[in-house]
């Protein structure tokens, strides 16, 4: 009797589960990590693994040659190495709503000629993901991507502040508590839509704006420009302009008009 079909396949499954072990154990090292616990010991890598520790040192080490994880040696404890930042920016761009934005910004860029950013929520606080700049201003504001923005301090960041629900955003209760006069700006944004910032370190002025789908904010989009050339009243054509696209590209992704 010739073997089964499945019998043919084992030796090839049996040689491969190795590898996936390998795999689903270094994807377990990187996932051990966390916001509130950004910094482990070997120990606390190896009891998440449930191996022993010279197995857990032979995969953190690996990592380290990847520069996937970084040791700092004085503290004797781990953390995530910088080329987990490009691989987090690579997959940020690959989002549904970078795509489905980029023509709502390039169509944005050449009725302002000013920068328009959009930003995502990271968990944490707003992230760039995409940024148009080819504006014809002699003086060019660039924004990078994967550029980590300021929870209070950014347009973007208030923006998510007032649309997220609070739970969702670390401290917010904290940072009520120290400046009351944040949530009647929140509510501010709620009603019109709009977020300006415009600090006087830099001479940079931000106008934001929520993209929502489904009753959700999904992103932020920003312009982005000098306190010259851009208003700070919110009335502003630039300022509509942004609205009105914001809620083009929401009601395409379905959210409300």
């Amino acid at each position: 009797m010739s073997p089964s079909k499945s019998s043919s396949n084992e030796p090839g499954e049996a040689a491969a589960t190795p590898t996936i072990q390998t795999v689903e154990r270094a994807a377990a090292v990187l996932a051990s990590f966390t916001v509130t616990k950004p910094y482990l010991s070997l120990n606390e890598l190896t009891a998440s693994l449930g191996t022993s520790k010279a197995t857990a040192h032979r995969y953190t080490k690996a990592l380290r040659a990847a520069h996937l994880l970084r040791y700092d040696e004085r503290a004797a404890l781990y953390s995530l190495g910088p080329q987990v930042l490009t691989l987090a920016a690579t997959a940020r761009a690959g989002l549904p709503i970078v795509a489905a934005a980029e023509p709502y910004m390039e169509s944005l860029l050449h009725e302002v000629d000013e920068t328009v950013v959009l930003s995502v929520w990271d968990g944490e606080t707003p992230t760039v993901v995409r940024s148009v700049d080819n504006t014809d201003h002699i003086i060019r504001i660039s924004v990078r991507a994967g550029a980590r923005l300021d929870l209070v301090d950014s347009a973007q960041g208030r923006v998510f502040c007032a649309f997220l629900p609070p739970e969702q955003i670390p401290g917010l209760k904290g940072i009520l508590r120290r400046s009351p006069e944040l949530a009647e700006e929140f509510e501010t944004i709620r009603s019109t839509g709009l977020s300006l910032n415009s600090p006087d370190i830099n001479g940079v002025r931000t106008i934001a704006a929520p993209i929502m789908e489904g009753g959700s904010i999904v992103a932020a989009m920003a312009i982005v420009g000098t306190a010259v050339s851009v208003s700070a009243d919110v009335d502003n054509p630039m300022a509509g302009a942004l609205l009105r696209t914001t809620r083009e590209l929401s009601q395409g992704l379905g959210g409300p008009n």
